[in-house]
């Protein structure tokens, strides 16, 4: 055992946590002769096709990589892991995405596999194949490492045909943990087995006439009224979303999977699905779901959160995997305005880690999200920061921001710091499009206008090099000098005057950015408006 893994069985982080609980499940595996010892530890995700990959989609991927690479440090690579991504890509279409080129056209697909609907775009074989294609160039973006599993393909390779012989003779067994869950009328026609019709190529939601525990075979009506008995081998047939999420279980014989809070429900029937098919349920962590800006629930439907390509479109993915990271039990607001503030804490993880000891590293966030490998570079100026040197100076380009930055931290440049030159793009974008909207200046008082005034004339006097520090302490001093009691209310006024905001940075580290003789000048500008 190594010293990183040795700290590791302590470690506070959640991944850690279960990765801990993972090794138990295995060593007891192994233990009682339920698995070899040198078989690969399965971590699943899945993903349903019929829309776009979001971010749900990353935050699930991310985190199962989090636990994954949290095992392997623990473990000090005892086990070999599998991160698998399945895509339940032979659900049937329930409707027509409005954002698909000429929707009408695929009205006659309805309820048929997604992998047999034709795709509107006319690149892929199929709608399903096109949407896979999208899942996996969106994970490829981010540099996870997965295997890509078609539902599709396992049915008809026979992949879970083992499992689903198994489901036909437990067929009772399966029918009395499922029926107690339904109302009177879907227990009437329930049935775990969904056919597809021989006749019309639809995903059938019909119950079941006979069920062959011998044959493996299922007898049903079908819909030009000819009864029809099929296997429930090679693709025939699928399962119902529940007991297909426990068969999946033991088919591929999966060890970790976590999943947002709208299945807790049914998490206990995922289970003993799994149970009565032979299969030791994998270990599980149940997430909450993100809430929009008035602290409802996310929905893909009314288009009210954040998407992942938002998100990117001002500030980097790190900063997100952060969001991810942070509090995965806690429901947390998704919008636009908690992206500051997570790249400004991303940055400060990434300070504080290289002087860390090793145990607190192993708690830092930007542990998990660089996989124990952080980047040694940051960024000497923060995204508030940069923010309000955008509000002030006004550029048209990155390029015009680095003169400010290179006074600020001599020897830096975009070359020496890739990362800033990214994050003071990413704050024009922000600043033109959430905070330049909302500026109200107003008029300073007459007891802030002489405050201001002073504070004007001794940065331009300033005696010594100025740095956020001693302009920090400057301003304070101004602020007493000028009577205000609570000094809150005198930094408030230099940003609702100067920046046209309620709140803002450190006022010393913006005046040591902006310059001392230019914070002087801005002073003076906002004084005679």
């Amino acid at each position: 055992m190594t010293d990183l893994s040795m700290l590791a069985q302590s470690a506070k982080a959640w991944p850690f946590e279960l990765a801990r609980a993972l090794e138990k499940r295995v060593a007891e595996q192994v233990k009682a002769g339920e698995r070899a010892a040198d078989a690969p530890v399965i971590f699943e995700t899945g993903y349903g096709p019929s829309g776009l990959p979001h971010i749900g989609t990353f935050g699930e991927v991310v985190r199962t990589t989090m636990v994954r690479h949290a095992f392997e440090v623990l473990t000090a690579g005892k086990y070999t892991t599998r991160l698998i991504c399945v895509s339940d890509d032979m659900d049937g279409m329930r409707k027509v995405p409005d954002t698909v080129p000429n929707p009408k056209s695929l009205e006659q697909y309805l309820q048929m596999p997604l992998t047999t609907v034709p795709d509107p775009f006319g690149t892929h074989s199929s709608y399903g194949a096109h949407m896979n294609a999208r899942l996996c160039a969106f994970l490829d973006q981010f540099g996870f490492k997965y295997e890509f599993l078609s539902a599709t393909e396992c049915y008809k390779s026979g992949r879970f045909d083992a499992m689903l012989v198994r489901a036909a003779a437990k067929y009772d067994a399966i029918m009395g943990v499922m029926l107690p869950t339904l109302g009177p009328e879907r227990q009437a026609t329930y049935s775990p087995f969904l056919p597809i019709s021989p006749s019309t190529g639809r995903v059938l939601y019909v119950p079941m006439k006979h069920v062959d525990a011998k044959k493996g075979e299922v007898t049903f009506t079908d819909e030009d009224g000819t009864d029809v008995t099929l296997p429930v081998t090679g693709g025939a047939v699928k399962m119902q979303w529940k007991p297909d999420f426990g068969m999946r279980w033991a088919a591929l014989g999966v060890d970790f999977e976590m999943f947002g809070k709208d299945h807790q429900a049914n998490a206990p029937v995922y289970s003993k699905i799994a149970r009565i098919l032979g299969h030791r349920p994998p270990e599980q962590y149940v997430y909450e779901l993100f809430l929009d800006e008035k602290g409802e629930k996310i929905s893909k439907t009314k288009g009210n959160g954040i998407s992942v390509e938002q998100w990117l479109a001002y500030a980097p993915d790190e900063s997100l995997a952060l969001y991810q990271f942070q509090k995965p039990r806690v429901a947390k607001k998704l919008h636009f305005d908690v992206i500051p503030k997570a790249v400004d804490e991303y940055l400060t993880f990434l300070d504080k880690f290289p002087q860390e000891e090793a145990a607190p590293q192993l708690e830092n966030p930007v542990w998990h999200i660089h996989s124990g490998r952080p980047p040694q570079w940051s960024s000497p100026v923060s995204f508030a920061l940069l923010m309000n040197l955008v509000a002030v100076a006004n550029p048209t380009d990155v390029s015009q921001l680095w003169g400010y930055i290179a006074r600020y931290a001599p020897g830096s440049s975009p070359q020496t710091h890739p990362l800033l030159n990214e994050l003071a793009g990413y704050a024009m974008r922000y600043y033109r499009d959430f905070i330049l909207p909302a500026k109200t200046f107003r008029a300073p008082t007459d007891q802030e206008r002489a405050a201001m005034a002073d504070l004007a004339d001794r940065l331009r006097t300033f005696p010594d090099e100025p740095t956020g520090e001693n302009l920090q302490t400057m301003t304070f001093e101004v602020g007493k000098t000028h009577g205000f009691e609570n000094l809150r209310d005198w930094f408030k006024a230099l940003y609702e005057v100067l920046l046209g905001q309620e709140q803002g940075p450190r006022f010393g580290s913006f005046a040591a950015l902006y310059g001392a003789s230019d914070t002087a000048k801005l002073i003076d500008e906002a004084l005679a408006r």
